[in-house]
């Protein structure tokens, strides 16, 4: 992921880093290719952009935040198992896939979550995907945090004794960079479903995931150790789109900054 350097949309948060006008993996932007937001209907609303919109827990309040712009959203919020909306410029999907639509110009512009962000970051080095953070839309803010059963924390007593812990995760390379950067040898186990029941098994020391409440982890007797980053929801755009339609994203990044 990186941030713009040139262009109006410079002034997005993020640091400056090199970019690439034309990622190998980027084939253009589609938006560019479909003609004037009057011919899109309703997606007028966002300048003809098409943007891709994650499923699940940040789903609402980004429906709230196109039905806000003047979007069409009532199909979006009643039809949950279609994916794609021509009409108004939209696809849904998993917020872990918005970036890779986004990077591959499948969509101009994505919003999910600075956890995924990171999380494939990590993964492909600092620079990540190549796509571009616009803006933190301050929206299902939570903390990625370790925990561990609540009493002595076990995971301090296993480095004690054996020198590594064991952490279960479904971000493990942020757990693994955060750990590294800490300068603690761990084990990390990824999982896919409930991380909490790892550690009350045994199977490890601490979990790292994300928390908004925090009741979930003292339903089952876990308690936050450290809080490693603050996750919020992110606007991104693709490199090409951002060069080639500057114009729209910037009124679109306008009217987001003063909603």
């Amino acid at each position: 992921m990186r941030s713009p350097t040139n262009g109006p949309s410079g002034a997005a948060k993020g640091s400056p880093g090199s970019t690439k006008d034309s990622p190998g993996s980027v084939k253009g932007s589609p938006g560019a290719a479909k003609g004037s937001p009057d011919a899109q209907g309703s997606s007028g609303a966002t300048n003809g952009l098409t943007i891709a919109v994650p499923r699940g827990a940040l789903f609402g309040e980004t429906v709230d935040l196109l039905s806000g712009l003047g979007l069409d959203t009532s199909e979006l919020r009643s039809n949950d198992r279609k994916l794609l909306f021509e009409d108004i410029g939209v696809i849904t999907m998993r917020p872990s896939d918005v970036p890779t639509y986004v990077e591959s110009g499948a969509a101009d512009i994505g919003i999910t979550g600075k956890d995924v962000l990171l999380e494939q970051a990590a993964a492909r080095g600092e620079g990540g995907r190549e796509v571009y953070e616009l803006l933190d839309l301050g929206y299902g803010r939570c903390m990625m945090v370790l925990a561990s059963k609540a009493g002595p924390d076990p995971a301090a007593e296993a480095l004690r004794r054996l020198g590594v812990m064991r952490v279960a995760t479904k971000y493990p390379r942020i757990a693994e960079r955060h750990l590294e950067e800490t300068g603690r040898q761990a084990e990390i186990v990824e999982v896919k479903g409930s991380v909490e029941l790892a550690p009350l098994t045994g199977m490890v020391e601490a979990i790292v995931d994300l928390t908004a409440t925090g009741t979930t982890l003292r339903e089952h007797d876990l308690i936050v150790r450290e809080e490693i980053v603050e996750c919020t929801a992110r606007l991104i755009a693709n490199p090409v789109a951002h060069k080639l339609r500057a114009q729209e994203i910037d009124r679109l990044l306008e009217r987001l900054r003063a909603a």
